[in-house]
């Protein structure tokens, strides 16, 4: 039998996973945001 930490909550670890793809999202959004704007920046500077 796996042996559990005390004080570590059982669904710990996939708050952790939702965080780090929340994050990832967001990065990749931002990402795409600058990309844009650079793009119609450099057509209409």
């Amino acid at each position: 039998m796996a042996q559990q930490h005390p004080n570590k909550q059982p669904g710990e670890s996939s708050l952790k996973g939702t965080l780090v793809s929340v994050l990832l999202l967001g990065l990749f959004l931002v990402l795409v945001w600058v990309g844009v704007f650079a793009l119609f920046a450099s057509r209409n500077g």
